[in-house]
């Protein structure tokens, strides 16, 4: 699994790079900042999935002496640093944008405008559908990220087509004069259509940085010890559960009754299984640890 997620994220990074390059060389050619937007767009996103290969090579690795507990908090803060990067390009092409409306904006040759929009969109909607259909499998957060990316990119492509073929036709009518202002607006509108994405993208990042424990996981195993409490006569419980990437924590402090103070360890070992099973997700990407006292002081 890893070996095909690091190949599709490859394919991504040569796919955006080509993209990246024709959108910003294209771009300064032709005089349009909605163009190099959407082209400096695809070059973060090169850099960010470079960035995710080397991540997830460092993911399937085992854990080793200054990283005892594995690699998984790189994934959010890679996340975190793509979304961070992608927010701060959409407002400062929200600034420009409004800069140059205010300006009277500029000409743009609507026609290789058109041309350049046309096969960016082929390109980038077939990428999309490739990575769609090789995730339905994986489930990979790093290639999800991936796939958001193409999307945005996607969108981008077929807004500036629409504008762009706005712009065509309204050459030669009465209505030429707003041709101007066509590049900055759908760049303008684009920028606040994309904000919330990434912006989305960071917070969930930071609160795994921060292990903030997500209501529902917590709330799982609560009902899980809950139930396990009035099934074996357990005094209390507590456990800490953290979300970091694709790997889960959980540890579970268990105080057993005086009625168990003389199982064997081959019992509470068969019980530590059926919390385990009932938990799920087991995999490399799972860290349980479940241990049991008769003294409250230790939970």
């Amino acid at each position: 699994m890893a070996g095909i997620e690091q190949h599709v994220l490859k394919v991504s990074i040569l796919a955006t790079a080509l993209v990246a390059c024709g959108g910003i060389v294209f771009g300064l050619w032709a005089g349009s900042q909605s163009i190099v937007f959407d082209g400096l767009f695809n070059a973060i996103d090169s850099c960010m999935a470079m960035l995710s290969l080397m991540v997830s090579r460092l993911l399937v690795k085992q854990p080793g002496r200054r990283f005892q507990q594995g690699y998984w908090h790189f994934e959010p803060l890679v996340l975190a640093l793509n979304g961070s990067v992608l927010v701060l390009l959409c407002v400062y092409a929200l600034i420009n944008s409004v800069s140059g409306l205010m300006r009277g904006g500029h000409a743009l040759a609507f026609d290789s405008a058109l041309i350049y929009a046309v096969v960016t969109l082929a390109g980038s909607a077939l990428m999309l559908g490739y990575q769609r259909r090789r995730n339905r499998r994986l489930k990979s957060e790093l290639i999800q990220l991936d796939i958001q990316s193409w999307l945005i990119s996607t969108l981008i492509t077929a807004a500036l087509l629409l504008a762009f073929a706005t712009g065509f036709v309204l050459q030669g009518t009465p209505w030429q004069w707003l041709t101007p202002y066509i590049d900055p607006a759908i760049l303008a509108l684009l920028s606040l259509l994309l904000i919330p994405g990434p912006l989305r993208t960071v917070v969930k990042a930071v609160k795994q940085v921060l292990r903030i424990t997500p209501e529902s996981l917590d709330e799982e195993i609560t009902g899980l010890m809950a139930g396990m409490t009035r099934r074996y006569g357990f005094e209390c419980s507590s456990h800490s559960v953290a979300q970091i990437g694709r790997g889960l924590f959980v540890e579970i402090q268990i105080v057993l009754p005086e009625a168990m103070d003389r199982w064997r360890v081959s019992e509470l070992d068969a019980l530590r299984a059926e919390i385990a099973a009932a938990i799920g997700r087991e995999g490399p990407n799972r860290w349980l640890a479940i241990a049991f006292t008769r003294d409250r002081r230790w939970i």
